[in-house]
């Protein structure tokens, strides 16, 4: 599994393939990727920023796609419901997963200059390690490391 978020890479593929694969999981699971969905998925696909749900409501809203907070937050729940994307917990705002369809625990790299979200291989082994030396149960693992990205970084001085 890669990162992806900070590396340059062909974003139109990128968009592309992401939606085709979530398309593809839905016709699989017998999920109905409604349009309204879809748009959410493509709003979150189009910058690897995590997304609040007003912003993606202003967006539909501008589209014709709906104006009540219930269209974007139901929309976002299916979304986060099936692997399509996830909660950044820190910024309570969303990101299109960029693994779709696949069982993993992702970490998220959240750059704190400029709010770009990568979406890295999580730690649940070592998590879970741990957590069965205390005897405990995980259920759920968010991992959200705050730092600067790379492009952030070139425009702070040493």
């Amino acid at each position: 599994m890669t990162t992806i978020g900070f590396e340059h890479h062909d974003h139109a593929a990128c968009i592309d393939s992401s939606v085709a694969a979530v398309d593809a999981r839905c016709q699989q699971a017998g999920l109905n990727l409604t349009p309204v969905r879809r748009r959410v998925l493509e709003l979150l696909l189009q910058e690897h920023r995590a997304l609040g749900a007003y912003d993606i409501l202003d967006r539909l809203r501008a589209e014709g796609l709906g104006s009540q907070p219930p269209v974007a937050y139901r929309a976002l729940d299916f979304l986060v419901t099936h692997g399509f994307a996830h909660k950044i917990e820190r910024l309570n705002a969303f990101i299109a997963c960029a693994h779709p369809g696949e069982t993993h625990a992702p970490a998220f790299l959240i750059c704190r200059a400029c709010d770009a979200v990568a979406e890295a291989e999580g730690a649940r082994g070592a998590v879970r390690a741990a957590a069965a030396d205390a005897g405990f149960h995980v259920e759920r693992t968010v991992v959200e490391a705050l730092g600067l990205c790379p492009n952030c970084q070139q425009d702070v001085a040493p």
